[in-house]
């Protein structure tokens, strides 16, 4: 086997670990990338596309345990939480249930609207700077709402939090929402409209990405499958895969959901868990809709591109079970018909399913390990990968090379999990 020596080695091929090469290009700094399957293969591929400073606000809050429970009993459950018993999965959980407070819950948000609104700003300007070809759309998303009910409760717990954190959030009328956006059915009592959310197709986005740090120098190993992780002291010192033997001065794990399987070789517990989630695509329809929209009461959000359509969400928790849950397909699709007119395009493309890397916190790891001198972590973005991923980059860049990071690294820390 070969043995090849980096600057910086980047465990993980995904919208993350590819941001985080380029950044590091960009600063100067050498890089070599390893995939265990092809860039973008995993949760980059096949989300919803959507760049979304709106999502600040985190699932965990008082209630939301409970109604996690109470999911046991319904398979197609937007949150649904597999019964089998998991001991990895219940730690997760009991965790889980610890930040399910407002004290946590406001610093979640303020942690991860930083992140995201950083992120905004600079992934528009690494697209037009690069000239990236991904169906960038910056329209806005607009959540649509059936029940007088969870509008009010978003209200309290989503826009009132945008509000505090300067996102602008436009709150409309019923009437206003079917004005804005003919493709929704009759029945709209209320909406929420966030204009500084954009969308792009992710997986032309990751492939562009991964043309450009090809071209900045940096290189990327595809089906490099990681078997073990050699130490020394507080070194990590190669990485042995089925691509041959690699190593770095530095090590970034950006394996998103798989970061925790990896991690346990060098003695970390990483407090995440999968999110399973699940999207199907299109052919564009001919009533597609104007704007990317969230479904809630149906918790299915809806992206249009020029190329084709996409229903996607949900989460399940079932560990690293694989495979698509047919149950969890059909309450996409009856969510979508119940909300437009054309819910579904003239020909299918892809079903597909993907782990989201979910902390037990709901914010990203991001920095260097307290435990390993060489290791840096950029994984756990739960939903928001995408979203997250140009801030990463850069945070991790300043990091690694030098330089004052845009946003405050703290509330990213490993240290704050002891890792």
């Amino acid at each position: 086997m070969d043995h090849s020596h980096s600057d910086v080695l980047i465990l993980g091929g995904g919208v993350v670990g590819l941001s985080c090469a380029l950044y590091l290009l960009k600063a100067g700094v050498g890089v070599r990338v390893l995939e265990q399957g092809t860039p973008g293969c995993g949760s980059s591929h096949g989300n919803c596309g959507t760049i979304t400073p709106s999502h600040a606000a985190p699932l965990a809050m008082p209630g939301t345990f409970g109604l996690a429970l109470r999911s046991m009993l319904r398979a197609d459950a937007p949150l649904y939480l597999n019964p089998r018993f998991d001991g990895a999965r219940l730690r997760w959980l009991l965790g889980f249930a610890r930040h399910c407070n407002w004290s946590d819950f406001h610093r979640a948000a303020a942690a991860r609207s930083a992140i995201l609104q950083r992120s905004r700003q600079v992934l528009g300007e690494l697209i037009r700077a690069e000239g990236i070809e991904c169906e960038f759309v910056e329209g806005g998303e607009l959540y649509v709402y059936r029940t007088a009910k969870l509008q009010a409760a978003d209200e309290r717990h989503h826009a009132d939090v945008l509000d505090r954190l300067g996102v602008d959030v436009q709150r409309l009328g019923g009437a206003e929402v079917e004005a804005m956006e003919p493709a929704l059915k009759p029945g709209v009592v209320g909406g929420l409209f966030h204009p500084d959310d954009a969308r792009l197709r992710p997986d032309r986005y990751v492939a562009e990405l991964a043309q450009r740090v090809r071209d900045l120098g940096g290189a990327i190993v595809s089906g490099a499958k990681i078997d073990r992780l050699d130490t020394n002291a507080r070194r990590l010192t190669h990485v042995r895969s089925t691509r041959g033997v690699f190593s770095g001065e530095r090590v970034v794990m950006a394996l998103g959901a798989w970061s925790p399987l990896l991690a346990r070789q060098l003695g970390l517990r990483l407090p995440m868990q999968p999110g399973k989630g699940y999207s199907i695509t299109y052919t564009r329809p001919a009533q597609a809709p104007r704007f990317a929209l969230v479904l809630r009461e149906e918790a299915v959000c809806v992206t249009t591109w020029d190329s084709g359509y996409r229903l996607g969400s949900t989460m399940e928790f079932s560990g690293y079970a694989e495979g698509l849950n047919r149950t969890r397909l059909d309450a996409l699709r009856r969510g979508a018909a119940h909300g437009l007119h054309e819910p579904e395009g003239p020909e299918l493309l892809e079903e597909w399913w993907g782990w989201r890397p979910m902390s037990v916190d709901e914010v990203p790891i991001i920095g260097p390990s307290t435990r390993w001198s060489n290791l840096h972590l950029a994984t756990a973005h739960g939903m928001l990968g995408v979203s997250m991923s140009a801030a990463t980059g850069e945070l991790v860049a300043a990091q690694i090379a030098g330089g004052a990071p845009a946003i405050d690294p703290a509330p990213y820390a490993p240290a704050r999990f002891g890792l």
